[in-house]
Parts: C-alpha cells; sequence; structure tokens
C-alpha cells in the first residue's frame, strides 16, 4: 500500500513525499524511524486498498472528524483521573475504547492506540486526527517531555471547560436579541401582508385622496404580496455572497473584524472575550512549558476575531527580535493598559503565569457584565422598535379614517334642508 505524507524533519522543515507501507501506523512508524514528525498522511491515489466498512458506516474518514467540545473535555477529564489513579496509558486508552459508545471516536482511539503500540508517542499518534486542536498536541507533548501527562490532560480539559463556558455566554447573550428582531421582521410581514389588504376595500370606497403615509403603507403591502419571490431571492442571494465573502476574502473577513470591535455594546464583548481567551490560553501553555514565543502562536490562533490576531502577531514579531512583551503591546490599542502593566508586572517578577490567569480572570468577568447590559438593554430598544412599528401601521390605518368621518360630515351638512 503505497501513502502520501507530509511531515516536519528536525529542523522543522517540511517534507514531503510517498511511502510503501502495509498500514498507515506501520507508515508513520518507519517515517518517526527516519526523525520525521508526521503532521498528514493518507492513502495515495490509485491504491488498490478499497475504503473501509468502519469507514462508510460512519460516514466518512476518520482522521477528517470533529469531536465536539464536550465530548472533548469530557475525554481529558477522564484520561486525566485515570493517569492520577496510577494506570499506565495503555491501559488507559484501552478503557476509554471499551467504555465509548460513539463509533468515530471508538475508531479514533483504537487506532491511537495502535500507534502507541507501534512507537508513536501520545502526541504524534494524536496529531493525525483534525479531532484534537493543534494547542492540545503541544500540552500533551510538553506533559510527555516532562513526565506529567496527567496535568497535560487537566490543562487540555480547562483549556476546553474555559472555551465552552465563554461561547455559551456569548451564544446566549446573543440568542435574546436575535429573537426580538426576528419578531419585528415577523411583525411588519404580517402587518403589511395579511392586516393591511383587509382595509383596501375599505380604502378604495373613499372619494378623498388618501393620506401620503397610508398611501406608502399600502404600497409597500402590494409590493411584498406581489413580489415576495423576488425578496426572498434578494434576501437569499446577500446571505449566500456575505457566506462566500466571509470564507473565501481574507479582506473582508478584516473588514468584519474590526467592525465588529466598534459595534456598540457588541464590540466590547468581542474584544473582552478575546483578550480573555488570550490570556486563559497563554497562561496554560506557559505553565506547561511551552516556549513564549510558540504559546503566544497557539494562542493566536485560538482567538476568534481576526483583527486581534493580527496584532498579536505584531506582538510575536516584537518579540522575536527582543522587545519586552508589554513593551510590544502598549504600541496596540486594542490591548488594555492594564493588561499591559500586569504583564510587565509578570515579566519582572518572573510570575508571568500568574499575572495572565488574573487577567483571563479580569477579562472573563468583564465579558459577563457586557453581555449582561447587552441583554437588558436590547430590552427597551427592541421595545422602542416594535411600538414605533406598530404605530406606524396603525396610524397609517385610521388616519383615513378621519378623513371618511369628514367627508360624510360634509356630505350630511350639504343635503340639509333650508327653511
Amino acid at each position: 500500500m503505497k501513502y502520501k505524507y507530509s511531515a516536519l524533519n528536525a529542523r522543522n522543515q517540511k517534507k514531503e513525499g510517498a511511502i510503501e507501507a502495509e498500514t498507515k501506523n506501520q507508515a508513520i512508524s518507519i517515517l518517526r524511524d527516519k526523525g520525521l514528525i508526521v503532521q498528514d498522511i493518507k492513502e495515495a491515489a490509485g491504491s488498490d486498498e478499497p475504503t473501509s466498512i468502519w469507514q462508510m458506516e460512519v460516514g466518512g474518514d476518520i482522521h477528517t472528524k470533529k469531536i465536539k467540545k464536550k465530548r472533548l473535555m469530557q475525554l481529558m477529564n477522564q484520561l486525566a483521573m485515570m493517569m492520577k489513579a496510577g494506570i499506565n496509558l495503555s491501559m488507559s486508552m484501552q478503557i476509554m475504547i471499551d467504555s465509548e459508545k460513539d463509533a468515530s471516536l471508538k475508531k479514533i482511539l483504537k487506532e491511537i492506540n495502535e500507534g502507541l503500540y507501534n512507537g508513536l508517542t501520545l502526541s504524534q499518534a494524536m496529531g493525525n486526527f483534525a479531532a484534537f486542536p493543534r494547542i492540545y498536541l503541544n500540552i500533551i507533548q510538553a506533559g510527555e517531555a516532562n513526565g506529567r501527562l496527567d496535568s497535560a490532560f487537566e490543562q487540555c480539559a480547562l483549556i476546553c471547560k474555559k472555551d465552552l463556558a465563554l461561547s455559551g455566554k456569548i451564544k446566549s447573550a446573543m440568542m435574546y436579541p436575535v429573537f426580538l428582531i426576528v419578531l419585528v421582521i415577523a411583525l411588519i410581514i404580517v402587518l403589511t401582508v395579511f392586516v393591511l389588504p383587509t382595509f383596501k376595500g375599505v380604502y378604495d370606497s373613499f372619494d378623498g385622496e388618501l393620506p401620503g403615509l397610508t398611501q406608502a403603507l399600502m404600497a409597500f403591502s402590494d409590493f411584498l404580496i406581489a413580489y415576495w419571490w423576488l425578496v426572498c431571492i434578494i434576501v437569499g442571494g446577500i446571505a449566500v455572497a456575505f457566506y462566500m465573502l466571509k470564507k473565501n476574502s481574507a479582506e473582508f473577513q478584516m473588514f468584519l473584524a474590526r467592525v465588529a470591535l466598534k459595534v456598540p455594546l457588541l464590540g466590547p464583548i468581542m474584544r473582552q472575550n478575546s483578550l480573555a481567551r488570550f490570556c486563559r490560553l497563554m497562561s496554560t501553555l506557559t505553565d506547561a512549558g511551552i516556549p513564549i514565543h510558540k504559546a503566544m502562536a497557539l494562542a493566536r490562533d485560538a482567538v476568534p476575531n481576526k483583527f486581534v490576531q493580527t496584532q498579536i502577531q505584531a506582538v510575536i514579531n516584537d518579540v522575536q527580535i527582543g522587545i519586552t512583551i508589554h513593551e510590544a503591546m502598549a504600541k496596540h490599542p486594542v490591548f488594555d493598559p492594564i493588561l499591559v502593566s500586569m504583564i510587565q508586572v509578570g515579566e519582572e517578577s518572573g510570575m508571568l503565569g500568574d499575572s495572565l490567569v488574573k487577567m483571563a480572570e479580569m477579562f472573563e468577568a468583564q465579558t459577563d457584565e457586557s453581555t449582561e447590559r447587552l441583554t437588558e438593554s436590547m430590552t427597551p430598544i427592541m421595545t422602542v422598535v416594535i411600538g414605533l412599528v406598530v404605530g406606524v401601521v396603525v396610524v397609517g390605518m385610521i388616519q383615513p379614517m378621519f378623513g371618511m368621518y369628514g367627508l360624510i360630515g360634509n356630505s350630511g351638512s350639504s343635503t340639509t334642508p333650508t327653511a
């Protein structure tokens, strides 16, 4: 069987090629013996071996599958507990395999265990699967080097836990405003498509000219009823164009990242969330013994906002030429002065990890407060918006009726007999 691979050599240079082996794990073992760290390996095109029945059952190549963050956190916690209990890695992996119910994850664990038997380290075996983020692999690799795999698993679980907590708070904060916006749109559609047309016959019987507001509402109603399909096409086209630009255009991604940080109420949440995640990951990585520039690069990649990522990269570039972290951060307004000061204290005292933990906790607390303010402020704002929408429609419907009463009054006066 022929396999194509990409790997890193001892000088951290990327190497690509093909190798003959009976199984994928054997191919990885051969490459490892040559001093290469495998990053990606797959069957060469035209290979005689058919796709495995297992892969067909689980719906594709397990090497590209993702694991839900909650399950990944549970996996790391379980491994940490077993390692702390004195169970060796091989036995821990076998216990995990025997107890796992998810078919895809079970297959992943089996292949990792096979890799361990073939001489791979755990980080190398896990590195063949997209299910495990690169930051986890580096922490586990550091744990292998210092003999503290249990601590490495705990750190990975903590990262996952904090990430889930932050993401959950952001999603919870956004659900209510989104619900209110959808409610307003639905209200506009119901009023213009179903309510206004019922008054059309009444308005048509008026001899006088309808008020401008009523004419505008009726025109909008007629347009939605007649061209709803066109509205759907336009909205769908905008959504698809937005998705494609966001996915494929780095410039558009950067534009959105900049705009997101400037949006009232939402911008502070995005910035605090990014800085909280950066500080939390940096503290975990430095405590794991990962070099500072590598830790910053890994933490940078986990930050959700692209603009903040570019600012962190600029800091990394300065640090690599000998500038201290706090001096490099001071050049960029996205980093709070208090963060710069705390990192300076940490650098000068040799307790950078502790300073980063404190800042992570502070930014996480600020994120909580900002999300609560967003939720609280959206209620009166959207209430006013809903009131304005309903008020405009109601006024537009009632205004012609006063005109009708005026016409009836004038008609009655003109037909009154004279004495």
